[in-house]
């Protein structure tokens, strides 16, 4: 996933990292972690869990508005999972630097899933499948990612 130039955030990014600052930082030296079986099975693990426990439901009806970026409890959208799976590898020792959120499009949709940089190519955890892919083998259109080099920054995803 080649990155050149600076994106705008989503604009609920800024709102949801001024209060949680630790789920928004991009902070470290990993830029790529290296991915072992245990490490490969605790990323499977997590998407997996999240998946089952997370029920899907548009920020409209759970939130009462548009665009509400949070840790869910017990249900949420798109970028909730991404959030609360970035949360749980925090957790269990991945370094910020290494769990993007990203945000791409599919049929006109947006969409927001979370990027892990890996020796193995930058692998997508996504809250509409139990697989874990190579970005470039999925239907997304990605267009912006957060920056690894710069914390609170985004930047374009190159297509």
């Amino acid at each position: 996933m080649a990155t050149q130039g600076y994106a705008f955030a989503p604009a609920a990014f800024y709102k949801f990292c001024a209060s949680d600052p630790a789920l928004c930082s991009t902070r470290g030296k990993v830029k790529a972690v290296e991915l072992t079986p245990r490490l490969e099975a605790e990323l499977a693990s997590v998407n997996k869990s999240v998946n089952r426990r997370i029920r899907e439901r548009d920020d409209r009806y759970s939130a009462g508005r548009a665009d509400v970026w949070g840790l869910p409890t017990d249900e949420g959208d798109c970028e909730d999972f991404a959030i609360l799976k970035k949360a749980e590898l925090l957790k269990l020792g991945w370094p910020a630097s290494a769990l993007l959120l990203t945000v791409a499009t599919l049929g006109g949709e947006g969409h927001t899933v979370l990027t892990v940089r890996t020796n193995k190519g930058d692998l997508v955890l996504d809250n509409r499948t139990g697989a874990i892919r190579d970005w470039s083998r999925t239907s997304y259109r990605y267009f912006a990612r957060q920056s690894q080099s710069e914390n609170g920054k985004w930047t374009r995803i190159r297509s």
